[in-house]
């Protein structure tokens, strides 16, 4: 068995680096695995990276392995897909909400398999599409609703891919970029800029951690509408306009987190595999906009160039 290995370790602001880690000996009910790709959650590590989890947030924003303590040195990260070389379901295809790692050791149940029908490369996005999920059991849209998804970045358009599956709905992805509406297309979405975006929706699903965007969300709905809050802001402070026609719209806005599962009838472990089975669906591969080996990854970070979606880590390169 593999006794050590590589793990990318944040260790200041913008700065990172590749550490050797020791690896535990496996008991019976544990999985080996060895990382075939992981991925880079860019607004969320982005935040970690420069150190702005607010203090009162360091433990609700530990990831599941998460080493060290916030602001640094940490190690983070949770999208990563392996193969198990020991242990239970030896030779699958697994997701782990694991950090940046070439080989680790974990509970059988904390890895989930990737089903037959979903590449191992794309499985990358589940946690994302597991966010997704929540958020709309959250919102719980219905047939026919007038839908906007405001912020078209890796989570805005992971919920609009799910989104594009319910019949009979109105449904926008609004970003201020003009560029996404190229990946709106692959999503099979209608594109709008936020001075174009058709109002009148009775859901909005805000993802693009911007003031202007979530006053904008508010601003598109019907009466009675909800805004689901998908942002994390971390320690910065944001203005919510509820002046004006807030109250006599009676609109509500609510918050959504992955933290919780949304539903009292469903566990994590469903959660995550509903997002692996929705995975199967080729269009998902446009939310994969860049890809880096291993070894490059503290360049990529320092360089601050990571592409818009999402960034996929080749550990076979």
């Amino acid at each position: 068995m593999t006794r050590s290995a590589r793990a990318l370790w944040f260790t200041s602001s913008g700065k990172s680096e590749i550490r050797e880690v020791s690896l535990p000996e496996p008991g019976p009910d544990d999985v080996v695995v060895r990382t075939l790709y992981s991925g880079i959650s860019r607004g969320t590590e982005s935040l970690v990276l420069r150190g702005g989890v607010p203090e009162s947030q360091h433990d609700v924003m530990r990831a599941p392995f998460q080493e060290g303590d916030f602001p640094w040195p940490v190690k983070y990260g949770y999208l990563n897909v392996g193969v198990v070389e020991r242990g239970p379901l030896l030779g699958r295809t697994v997701f782990c909400l694991y950090p940046h790692q070439t080989h680790y050791v974990v509970p059988a149940d904390a890895v989930t398999p990737v089903p037959d029908s979903v590449p191992a490369a794309r499985a990358v996005l589940a946690g994302t599409v597991e966010t997704a999920v929540n958020a709309l059991w959250d919102a719980r849209p219905l047939i026919g609703d007038r839908i906007a998804v405001v912020g078209g970045g890796m989570v805005g358009c992971a919920v609009a891919a799910v989104l594009a599956r319910f019949p009979g709905v109105r449904l926008q992805l609004v970003d201020a970029d003009p560029d996404r509406a190229s990946v709106a297309a692959a999503l099979g979405v209608d594109f709008a800029t936020p001075g174009e975006a058709a109002g009148n929706c009775d859901l909005v699903v805000h993802a693009s951690a911007s003031e202007e965007g979530l006053a904008r969300s508010l601003a598109l709905l019907a009466p009675e509408g909800q805004v689901v809050e998908l942002s994390w802001y971390g320690d910065r402070r944001v203005s919510v306009p509820l002046g004006e026609f807030f109250h006599s719209r009676r609109l509500r806005l609510r918050s959504s987190q992955v933290g919780v599962v949304a539903r009292p009838d469903r566990t994590y472990a469903e959660r995550m595999a509903l997002a692996l089975d929705l995975l199967a669906d080729p269009a998902f591969d446009a939310l994969i906009t860049g890809e880096s080996r291993f070894d490059d990854l503290p360049s990529v970070l320092a360089g601050g160039a990571l592409p818009p979606l999402c960034h996929r880590v080749d550990y076979q390169r």
